[in-house]
């Protein structure tokens, strides 16, 4: 991918910056469109003496900033949303207007300026209460939140607008997604870089119930690499296609928590005393989740490179490195 017209929505965000960063390392022009409701301006602000780059401070909920950010684009990698299962439940119309109306505005706004592929962040939380594991593509169960309904809504408009318009998509389904620039504040953090912030301040993290509930966490490196495939593949098979985007592997919140702890105890030794607490389960929240990633190796060529292991050293030596009190 070389000397392409990218727009990353929601570019300021966590992955959304990480895409920005890697596309302009190799040599394309990016246009960020972010409303800094989630995305946060120094995630980007490195980037502004690029001549590449171009941050449109806009809402997508607005369809004239659409039509506006995606003039003479290429591609578009759809990452702006509401993302939370919790801040759904407190508030389903603002996650409402935001992940279904500000995508159909941005489906139209791609479609109207031709745009070549339209590559959306699709979510896990669209499998719902399918009880089968690893999880695949064509099955799914019954959305358990309002945050879920949402992405899979995303995923019906977004064939609509290829069978009707002729407009190629593609959806990738996160599952887990971490690594750095992962925002560890406010009441909607991630559980990663929460629990990770709580141990370098020696506060204790609570976990949702007993530990057992299990996630395929996956680094945001690997997420970089699916966003890259789906924009470059040339398989006409690949196209118009949602996709698992994870590692493959499954770890209990009891596994990654005594995981977090000894990987910063190794910076803080007083960081292997704190305790960790549970509390109730929260609503919303799927048992176990485990991607299946065949259909992404087969259609797509797709070798995630970074394990949880993996992932989570590099992670923790930024957050240490970048956030550390």
């Amino acid at each position: 991918m070389k000397n392409k017209n990218i727009l990353i929505t929601g570019g300021a965000g966590f992955i959304g910056s990480n895409l920005c960063e890697t596309l302009l390392k190799l040599d394309n022009k990016v246009v960020c469109l972010d409303n800094f409701a989630t995305g946060k301006p120094e995630n980007i602000q490195h980037l502004f003496g690029n001549p590449n780059f171009k941050l449109i401070v806009g809402d997508i909920r607005n369809i004239e900033d659409c039509n506006k950010a995606c003039e003479g684009v290429d591609y578009v990698l759809h990452e702006a949303a509401l993302g939370s299962v919790p801040r759904s439940i407190k508030d389903p119309k603002t996650t409402n207007d935001v992940n279904i109306s500000g995508f159909l505005n941005m489906l139209t706004a791609a479609r109207d300026a031709k745009v070549k592929r339209f590559v959306y962040a699709a979510s896990s939380s669209t499998y719902g209460n399918s009880k089968g594991l690893p999880k695949v593509e064509d099955v799914i169960g019954k959305p358990l939140s309002p945050y879920a309904i949402t992405k899979y809504v995303n995923e019906l408009y977004a064939e609509i607008f290829h069978t009707t318009y002729g407009l190629d998509t593609i959806g990738l389904r996160y599952f887990n997604v971490f690594g750095r620039k992962q925002d560890p504040n406010g009441a909607y953090a991630a559980v990663i870089p929460k629990f990770v912030m709580q141990f370098m301040n020696h506060e204790s993290p609570v976990i949702n119930g007993d530990g057992e509930y299990s996630r395929d966490f996956t680094y945001i490196d690997n997420v970089i690499q699916m966003n890259l495939l789906a924009i470059s593949t040339e398989n006409e098979a690949a196209l118009n296609q949602v996709y698992n985007t994870a590692f493959g592997e499954r770890t209990t919140l009891n596994q990654l928590i005594i995981a977090l702890r000894d990987k910063l105890s190794a910076f803080d030794p007083k960081i292997a005393q704190v305790e960790i607490k549970y509390g109730p389960n929260r609503a919303g929240d799927i048992p176990h989740s485990l991607a299946s990633i065949d259909k992404a190796t087969k259609l797509l060529g797709n070798k995630p490179e970074f394990s949880i292991e993996q992932g989570l050293e590099e992670a923790v030596d930024w957050y240490w490195e970048n956030l550390a009190p």
